[in-house]
């Protein structure tokens, strides 16, 4: 490798992975499995890594920060989305279920597009300095349908997606092995393998840009500019 592919320094970023398994800890999950791929790839690179397995948390259905306050009883979400403020790295990952997401994922989307109004400390969205990226498992077909609704739903709150910002792994179109099923060959998928190691490494590399530059520049995208009237050279047109 010569000296100006090296990579750079990523020891000051932090990532968080949600794992959107519909099985409560201890349970063995797939989808962990391949979180796992990209997790020691970052903290190899002295990344700081989370995985939350949401279905081991009361996180209330809803599309506000604090269901409480819309007649849940109880919501761990709030004690959650701190490990979302933090990250510079978001990762959506999950099983296929009838060729979807899981739950599980919907639900995750749904608390945080409760955020989606909020914004950070330089009047943009709250998400605008973090990238995100999606991990799916099944054993059938929906790969790329449920990457495509994770990562339309994570750029349009906010988050930068990368090139080749999805991977995943499913085996033969119907009732089969799963990821980490002995024999499965999952684990040994080259195309997988590749797949979610360039993921991996995307999200890296746009992270450390984004945090080189203070993130993405503050003109043309300030709701509260706008709500004031300043128009970033947006002009209307003549009717006539």
């Amino acid at each position: 490798m010569n000296e100006a592919a090296k990579p750079a320094s990523y020891d000051d970023l932090t990532a968080v992975f949600f794992n959107g398994t519909l099985k409560p800890s201890p349970q063995v999950s797939n989808t962990d499995g391949l979180i796992s791929i990209s997790r020691r790839i970052m903290e190899k690179r002295g990344v700081s890594t989370r995985v939350i397995r949401t279905v081991d948390h009361d996180i209330a259905a809803g599309v506000y920060p604090d269901m409480r306050e819309h007649g849940w009883a109880t919501d761990e979400w709030p004690e959650l989305y701190p490990a979302v403020l933090e990250a510079d790295i978001v990762v959506v990952a999950g099983p296929i279920w009838l060729g979807d997401n899981s739950s599980q994922t919907k639900k995750l989307i749904e608390r945080l597009y409760a955020h989606s109004g909020q914004l950070n400390s330089k009047g943009q969205w709250a998400y605008y300095p973090k990238v995100g990226g999606c991990l799916i498992t099944g054993n059938e077909d929906g790969i790329k349908h449920c990457a495509m609704n994770v990562l339309y739903s994570l750029q349009h709150v906010g988050f930068t997606i990368p090139p080749q910002a999805d991977a995943g792994w499913i085996g033969p179109v119907g009732p089969g092995p799963s990821y980490l099923d002995e024999g499965s060959g999952g684990p040994e998928s080259d195309f997988t393998n590749r797949n979610t190691t360039f993921m991996t490494w995307n999200l890296l590399h746009y992270a450390r840009m984004l945090k080189d530059v203070g993130g993405i520049p503050a003109y043309g995208n300030l709701p509260d500019e706008w709500k004031a009237g300043t128009r970033f050279d947006f002009e209307n047109p003549e009717y006539r």
